[in-house]
């Protein structure tokens, strides 16, 4: 290669100055590291806030415009179900009802727990049973639970547990499994749409979401028109994600804060890597003087130069995924709540941001290095 030589000398100049060379990738991975956790926390934090949606795996959600989140539905009247039926375009549309409400458990200790009612003909958005028959759901008195990181809440209840809900007695009768992990830390109950509005209190309209299954994806369109004329709003389940995800990023302190405490990272990160390598430029001036009163040209030079700044910075992100996905691994096998995950925009601002680190410490020794006259260094 063309500059194969220079950028040689350029890496052995780096790794044999062995104090400054670990002093950079610290800063860098521990910078990538601190990037990488917060935004991973708050990916996680997105994730089981999608989690009533990813379980209920409906591909139209109807809801009153003022929702922000699955589990703070507002009740819509019945005739919205009704109108949704005869909608064009529309395959079929079942009532969701979602709910809180206080548990006094066996052994007289409450817990808050979330009640999920699914339509009674179909039970559409049913979950996956480990223990139990779906057809049980129908008999008196009868839930379903979660067996996730909240179950223990419960007091690991088997089928046959009972439990009193606002002075009516229930039975499990399945243990279910889903997709993904709620949010707010308490346990969650499927039972039938009935039931859930007969034990729960609520106002006057009790049904909370409208699932609607669109006979192909052109009718989508049509459909949420026809809902607007209702006074109501019709997402897909992409799009009920992404109003979520706008409400805990712009409406609550979660997006701020990480926000900040990544930019913090980064301006750590930046100090570290910047100052140690302009010290490292520093003391290795009159070498990099040598190599231009030999004939190095300025701009070898600055690809040297980019090439030790780049090549520090990616050893320092691979070391720093490494750490974060260890800590990551090692939590949730401890911490069954933990809620951090990895993902391909976090990997991805995480590595522009290191980008951005190595390339700004290196413009500042590039500066230093095109300054300097061979003249300079003999004479010294």
């Amino acid at each position: 290669m063309k500059y194969s030589g220079i950028l040689r000398i350029g890496f052995k100049l780096l790794v044999n100055d062995r104090g400054k060379f670990f002093a950079l990738l610290i800063g860098i991975t521990f910078a990538v590291f601190l990037m990488m956790e917060m935004t991973a926390m708050f990916a996680g934090i997105l994730n089981r806030a999608f989690s009533p949606v990813t379980n209920i795996g409906a591909a139209m959600w109807i809801m009153d415009p003022a929702v922000n989140t699955a589990t703070s539905p507002i009740p819509m009247p019945g005739y919205v179900l009704d109108a949704a039926r005869s909608m064009d375009g529309v395959s079929y549309a079942v009532p969701l009802f979602m709910g809180g409400a206080l548990v006094k458990l066996a052994s007289g200790s409450y817990q808050g727990v979330n009640v999920v009612g699914l339509d009674d003909s179909s039970l559409f958005g049913r979950p996956e049973l480990e223990q139990g028959n779906i057809q049980d759901i129908y008999a008196d008195n009868t839930f379903f639970v979660v067996d996730d990181a909240e179950f223990s809440k419960l007091g690991n209840p088997k089928i046959g547990t009972s439990f009193e809900l606002n002075d009516h007695r229930g039975t499990i009768v399945g243990i279910a499994k889903v997709v993904s992990n709620g949010l707010n830390g308490v346990p969650t109950l499927y039972t039938t749409y009935n039931r859930a509005i007969e034990y729960l209190p609520s106002t006057r309209f009790t049904m909370s979401y409208v699932l609607v299954q669109p006979k192909n994806d052109a009718a989508v369109a049509g459909i949420k028109q026809q809902v607007a004329m209702l006074g109501y709003v019709a997402f897909t389940k992409d799009e009920f994600n992404n109003q979520i995800s706008h409400y805990y990023i712009y409406q609550t302190g979660i997006g701020t804060n990480i926000l900040l405490m990544t930019v913090i990272a980064f301006i750590v990160g930046l100090s570290i890597s910047g100052q140690t390598f302009y010290t490292f430029i520093l003391e290795n001036l009159e070498k990099f003087g040598a190599l231009k009163a030999i004939g190095a040209k300025g701009r070898e030079l600055v690809y040297m130069i980019l090439f030790m700044a780049f090549f520090t910075a990616l050893i320092g992100y691979g070391l720093g995924i490494g750490l974060v996905t260890l800590m990551i691994a090692i939590a949730k096998s401890r911490l069954p709540n933990y809620a951090a995950m990895i993902t391909f925009w976090n990997l991805g601002l995480a590595f522009g941001m290191v980008l951005l680190i190595a390339g700004i410490s290196s413009y500042i020794g590039i500066r230093k290095v095109l300054k300097i006259e061979p003249f300079d260094i003999f004479r010294g």
